[in-house]
């Protein structure tokens, strides 16, 4: 049980990270999603814009928490690391 909710966890961190990328590049770029998404890999920002997308992870890490979910609380810290170390190379 505890590995498949460090799954979950993880994929729920991953996700909220996407999420956030998308609602910044739709909220505070000019360009719909594809465009903008070329336009900021272009650019070399992309690696950024991954990292402010995690800033959600925060608020779905405190709301685990909160529940007593520990282990998908430690998914969401795995993906954060996990998208920390992809910045690096991309």
């Amino acid at each position: 049980m505890n590995k498949k909710d460090l799954l979950i966890g993880f994929i729920i961190g991953i996700f909220t990270a996407l999420l956030g990328s998308y609602l910044f590049v739709t909220f505070f770029t000019r360009f719909d999603i594809s465009t903008g998404i070329q336009t900021i890999k272009q650019q070399g920002y992309m690696g950024k814009v991954i990292t402010i997308g995690t800033v959600l992870d925060l608020a779905v890490f405190w709301l685990l928490l909160k529940r007593n979910e520990e282990m998908k609380a430690r998914g969401i810290i795995l993906a954060v690391i996990v998208l920390a170390i992809s910045t690096l190379f991309i």
